[in-house]
Formats: C-alpha cells, sequence, structure tokens
C-alpha cells in the first residue's frame, strides 16, 4: 500500500462517486477504479457498496477512512517539519558562551534568533575557549562565542560586534571622580587583569595596550572573569579594564568610565565560532541573525545612538 491509495481511497470515500472524484483528483475514472480494485485486494476486505447512487463506504470501509485520514495527517506533519527543519525553522542550536559575552550581546542574539524560529531550542553551555574548539571539533555544539579567536583551518568565525573599553573603578577611588579617564593614567594605580587560562587572551590585550601607552601595569590581580574582576573592583582592589558589556553589571561601589589619549585599537571584538564545514540550515539561519545585528550595529554607531537599545530583538 502506497500513499497515493490512500489519497484515492479518501477522495472517494468524501465524493461518495467515482466520476466526482476522479475529477478532484485530476485522472481519468477507470485507473481510479483499479486503485480502489488494488486496495480492497490487498486489504481483503471491500470497502465500498457499488449503488446505483455511487460508492457507499461499507464498515470495513468506513473504520478505514478514519485510519486513512489519521495517516494522512501524520504524513502531513512529518513533511511539513521535516520541510521547516530544512530550513531551519525547526530542531536544536547547540551555543557555547563564556564570561563577559553573556552580558549584553549575546543575549539580544539569541533573543532575536528565538522570536523568529521559536520551534528552534536553544541550549546553553558555558565553555571556555579552549573547550569550545574541542566541542566545535567533536560536534557536541554548533557555534561557539569568544573574542581575540586565532585563525583555525577547520573553524570559521564571524564578527558579531567590537565594543570600547571602560574603566571599572570603584565609586571611592579619585578616578572615578573623572569624566573621562586619560590612558596613561592608569599607570599609577593597581589593575585586576581578566582572564586567566588559555593565552591570547584579554589580559594580553591589556598587556599590549599598557606597552603602547609606554608603561607596564601593576597588577595586583589576575583573576578567571569579568564578574570576578569587576567584585574586586568593588573590594578596592583596584581598577580594571573591562568591555563595554561589562557595564550591565551593577554590583555596589563599582562606576564605569570611558577613556581618552587611548593607544590605537582599544576596542575588542566578539566573535562567533563554527565548523567551516557545516553546511545545516539552523547554523545558516543564526549566523543571518548574526550578520543583521552586526550591520545594525555599524549602522547606530555611525549616526552616534548607543548600540545596546538600537536593535529591535524583542526586549
Amino acid at each position: 500500500m502506497d500513499l497515493r491509495h490512500l489519497r484515492y481511497f479518501i477522495a472517494v470515500a468524501e465524493e461518495e462517486n467515482i466520476g466526482r472524484a476522479a475529477a478532484r483528483l485530476h485522472i481519468s475514472q477507470p485507473p481510479l477504479t483499479r486503485q480502489i480494485q488494488q486496495l480492497e485486494e490487498e486489504l481483503g476486505v471491500r470497502l465500498f457498496n457499488r449503488t446505483p447512487r455511487g460508492m457507499e463506504l461499507t464498515q470495513a470501509g468506513e473504520l478505514f477512512l478514519d485510519e486513512a485520514r489519521n495517516i494522512r495527517s501524520v504524513v502531513e506533519q512529518a513533511t511539513e517539519r521535516t520541510q521547516r527543519a530544512g530550513q531551519g525553522k525547526l530542531g536544536r542550536l547547540d551555543v557555547a558562551i563564556f564570561g563577559s559575552g553573556i552580558l549584553g550581546t549575546i543575549p539580544r542574539l539569541l533573543l532575536a534568533f528565538r522570536n523568529e524560529h521559536p520551534e528552534v531550542k536553544i541550549v546553553l553551555h558555558t565553555m571556555t575557549k579552549a573547550e569550545q574548539i574541542d566541542a566545535l571539533r567533536q560536534r557536541r555544539i554548533t557555534v561557539g562565542f569568544n573574542r581575540m579567536l586565532a585563525p583555525l583551518s577547520d573553524l570559521a568565525t564571524e564578527l558579531v560586534a567590537t565594543e570600547p573599553l571602560l574603566l571599572a573603578v570603584n565609586e571611592s577611588h579619585p578616578l572615578a571622580r573623572e569624566e573621562s579617564v586619560s590612558f596613561p593614567m592608569l599607570a599609577e594605580h593597581p589593575m585586576v587583569l581578566f582572564p586567566t587560562g588559555v593565552r591570547p587572551n584579554f589580559i594580553d590585550k591589556v598587556m599590549r595596550l599598557c606597552e603602547e601607552a609606554g608603561f607596564v601595569p601593576h597588577v595586583s590581580q589576575e583573576v578567571g572573569d569579568a564578574v570576578t574582576g569587576v567584585a574586586l573592583v568593588a573590594g578596592g582592589f583596584g581598577i580594571c579594564l573591562v568591555p563595554e558589556s561589562v557595564t550591565a553589571l551593577t554590583l555596589p561601589g563599582v562606576v564605569f568610565r570611558p577613556l581618552h589619549d587611548t593607544p590605537p585599537n582599544c576596542r575588542i571584538d566578539l566573535s562567533c565560532l563554527y565548523r567551516a564545514d557545516d553546511q545545516s540550515p539552523i547554523l545558516s539561519e543564526f549566523l543571518e541573525t548574526v550578520r543583521a545585528y552586526r550591520e545594525t550595529q555599524v549602522s547606530v554607531q555611525s549616526s552616534g545612538i548607543r548600540t545596546e537599545i538600537a536593535w529591535d530583538a524583542g526586549i
């Protein structure tokens, strides 16, 4: 039995007439009659009583009509879900996240993607940069987010955004009285750096910026993530350079100040990484969301409007 038999049977049962059913199916009557006969032979039961008025369902035919409609419904649902999966609108997206990245841009991206693809299940995994790379190669995640990514032949990257660096400082610190802090002034104060772990990382970025500004920073602490770094600033351990997204943290006693007289490229990137050979529709749809976000940020930055309120991600 094939699906065509079911479709023909349902049409005859609903029309109660071979001629009308044939017209509905856009075929001639003789082949339709043969298909119904073949179906009855295959099932070993009579499905219709042939009467002068047309085709009348037998008791077995009435039962089979219910089953045929159920089968048709299941097949239609399976077809639709398969098509949606092929369009990247149904399935699962495993995303690796990290420290400061989850404080701003990444939640907006994920929310925008979920709003456009509500049937895609998003599963988050907190991983270091090295763990993300391993998980991608082992196909345990679809996409990761991180900063300062070195080129790798089997992985591709997509720039999401670049953020200016700000100074996190205790509100009782002398620099907190400045509306904007000159970068060379940082040489006079102990600094908290993050994150410890695989290099190169944000610590290397800060060290290089300080070197370009003509000084070696006095490091009071190196910690694992931005949250711990800002917490130590709140505790008076020192000052801390942070990406703009970290300003989402509202720890008591901490204020953020912009910088001036900075070395070139006093910004930090945020990128997503994925397998270069991954052709999955869901990944393709997600990368479109990333590109739309980045283009909007570029447009907004050029107009001078704050980026975090510019993109309509449903929040």
